[in-house]
């Protein structure tokens, strides 16, 4: 007997939350033994890890357009729904919360770096003639995914090697860890195994859910696949920002959008150049203007290395127009 994918989508989003639960605590663990920025760093990476390989598999099948989509909803919802979740929770209770600002100022350029990257490509195609742009965007795009690369693994070097100490939270001595780190780490690994599971179940139930509510394609790509396939970071980056670590809730949440701007991407597009699909970094120019919007508003709120629960409710507001622009999108 065969479930309906209303069903199918239903039950896999619920199995979704705790595990989302136990993958914050796994991380806060790993933070604990660690540093934040480790945590931080694994929470992005098991969580776009999922978001490869099935970018990999739609590629296979000559799924560009969806491949784009969920790329571009990734950094969405991770700007703007993740953080503004986490600016408005954690701020219900304190008049402002701080973080880092030079590991903040760095990640908005990298954002910007991101933006530039796809703002190129559209501006390509727009000013020159239709004929032969496709061959030479093609090579655009892959020459720009090697010098992401680059920067990527350069970025983390700064991370981790040589400013280890921007992106350190202030030390807790309240708190001391409950497991081992083998432990934390090989929770985290089964866990997002499970949670990428899941996931795979709840995109395989996405079509049929679209057809039979009558929801646009776009939308689901661009908002309702994001919000699934990153719940468990979403629940973990709230969590801390209840907690008042704002650190670690910005690394996961600014991160997973570098993360997939600089590394998901661009591995995608040169993935399609080894597999023969044509993917590439031109975005519709609808896409790419609310991408520069939404990196331009999260620069502005968190370029001072404060947060408060009105910025939240900003970063929502952004959320909600786009999402509403999307539905309607034809």
């Amino acid at each position: 007997m065969e479930s309906s994918p209303t069903v199918v989508f239903t039950l896999n989003f619920i199995a979704i939350i705790p595990l989302a639960r136990l993958l914050g605590f796994a991380t806060e663990e790993i933070a604990l033994r660690s540093g934040s920025t480790i945590g931080a760093l694994l929470n992005a990476t098991f969580g776009n890890a999922v978001e490869l390989i099935l970018g990999v598999i739609a590629l296979k099948e000559g799924l560009i357009r969806v491949v784009q989509a969920s790329v571009l909803g990734s950094i969405l919802s991770n700007l703007l729904l993740v953080l503004g979740c986490c600016f408005f929770l954690g701020g219900i209770t304190r008049t402002e919360q701080k973080f880092n600002v030079t590991a903040a100022q760095t990640s908005c350029s990298l954002l910007a770096l991101t933006t530039l990257s796809l703002l190129i490509p559209a501006a390509f195609i727009a000013s020159t003639p239709d004929d032969d742009t496709a061959e030479s965007i093609l090579e655009l795009s892959r020459g720009v995914s090697i010098v992401l690369l680059i920067v990527y693994i350069l970025y983390l070097l700064f991370q981790l090697k040589t400013h280890t100490f921007l992106y350190e939270d202030e030390e807790d001595e309240t708190e001391l860890p409950s497991t081992s780190l083998s432990f934390s780490i090989a929770s985290l690994l089964v866990i997002a195994i499970i949670v990428s599971v899941h996931a795979e179940y709840l995109v395989g139930a996405i079509e049929g859910v679209v057809q039979k509510w009558g929801i646009n394609e776009t939308f689901v790509g661009l908002i309702l696949l994001p919000i699934v396939g990153n719940a468990a970071e979403h629940v973990s980056a709230v969590t801390f920002a209840m907690k008042d670590k704002m650190n670690l809730c910005i690394g996961i949440a600014v991160s997973s959008s570098l993360q997939i701007g600089l590394l998901v991407t661009p591995t995608l597009v040169l993935a399609g150049w080894a597999i023969k699909q044509p993917m590439s970094l031109f975005f519709e120019d609808f896409e790419t203007v609310i991408l520069f919007a939404s990196v331009l508003i999260v620069n502005y709120l968190i370029g001072d290395g404060r947060s408060n629960w009105l910025e939240g409710v900003l970063l929502l507001s952004s959320y909600v127009i786009i999402s509403m622009a999307l539905y309607l999108y034809p």
